[in-house]
């Protein structure tokens, strides 16, 4: 509940295009999306999505199955007032990603950016490996995006974990397979610069 209030709090004291990790168009991650050769009926979800502009890049590109998922109800609602009637095509869950429990092999697609690299115990990660397990289907994509061992140590006042791109698939294991990682420098609405690793995995049918 403490990560929780604190969410809600950075949303309600600060407009969603001025918190760091604001994107105008999440194209990075628009990009990885479509190189998976995913169909545009493909089941998505984003992990952590809050505010950001991505479920608004991928209705534009034509994706028709998307989920967002957040700790915060008052980014979430800030997202579905932006994006106005178009809100109803897409699917909002709040809740913790270390404690829901989602539906079983639903998704093709598992987006996390900057979620994953808020989670520093080894329980955080774990569960939310477990949670990918259940989720995603075999074959499916799990497409994960965290501060590089170059970025920064903190962000919105909180302890981050940075990874490499093997160190970030050694955390998912002998079921995922890595297929491409990629290496990215975000500009933060106030000018600075935070460096990403953006790692596309495939989970393998068991």
């Amino acid at each position: 509940m403490r990560n929780k209030d604190h969410w809600e709090a950075v949303y309600a004291r600060t407009p969603v295009d001025a918190v760091s990790w604001f994107q105008l168009h999440a194209d990075p991650s628009v990009g990885l999306v479509q190189d998976t050769g995913l169909p545009k009926s493909a089941a998505l979800i984003d992990i952590g999505g809050a505010a950001s502009m991505l479920v608004d890049d991928l209705l534009a590109q034509g994706y028709t199955d998307l989920s967002v998922l957040d700790l915060s109800g008052a980014a979430l609602a800030a997202a579905q007032q932006r994006l106005g009637t178009e809100a109803q095509r897409v699917r909002w869950l709040v809740g913790d990603i270390t404690e829901i429990e989602l539906p079983a092999q639903a998704y093709d697609l598992w987006h996390d950016r900057a979620v994953f690299h808020f989670l520093t115990t080894p329980e955080q990660r774990r569960a939310d490996v477990r949670a990918v397990l259940r989720a995603v289907k075999p074959g499916g994509h799990v497409i994960v995006a965290t501060f590089a061992e170059d970025g920064p140590t903190q962000c919105s006042g909180l302890p981050v974990v940075r990874d490499s791109p093997d160190g970030l698939h050694a955390e998912f294991g002998v079921p995922f397979t890595l297929l491409r990682h990629e290496e990215e420098e975000h500009r933060t609405p106030g000018g600075g610069i935070q460096k990403f690793i953006d790692c596309d995995c495939r989970k393998d049918a068991p």
